[in-house]
């Protein structure tokens, strides 16, 4: 137990990526997300600034993804079956 190496996200069993978190630090990671990205809507007004709305949601989006991919299973293509 002491070399395993523990994935805060799962791989997706179907397809390529990354699927719910399995850990607590993976669900605070999402949380977090989830919580900056709907602050955003309050600070940025979407409605009247669509460029940096954006923006600033694909750098969220991004950093997520950077965090599965460094602290998730490593990504490949799956087709369900068991390896």
């Amino acid at each position: 137990m002491q070399g395993e190496k523990k994935y805060w996200f799962a791989a997706k069993r179907y397809g390529w990526g990354w699927g719910a978190p399995v850990t607590w630090q993976g669900w605070l990671v999402n949380g977090v997300y989830i919580v900056l990205l709907i602050g955003g809507t309050s600070w940025l007004k979407p409605a009247g600034s669509h460029g940096a709305f954006l923006l600033y949601a694909f750098g969220l989006t991004a950093c997520l993804l950077l965090v599965c991919w460094l602290k998730g299973e490593p990504p490949r293509w799956r087709s369900g079956k068991q390896d």
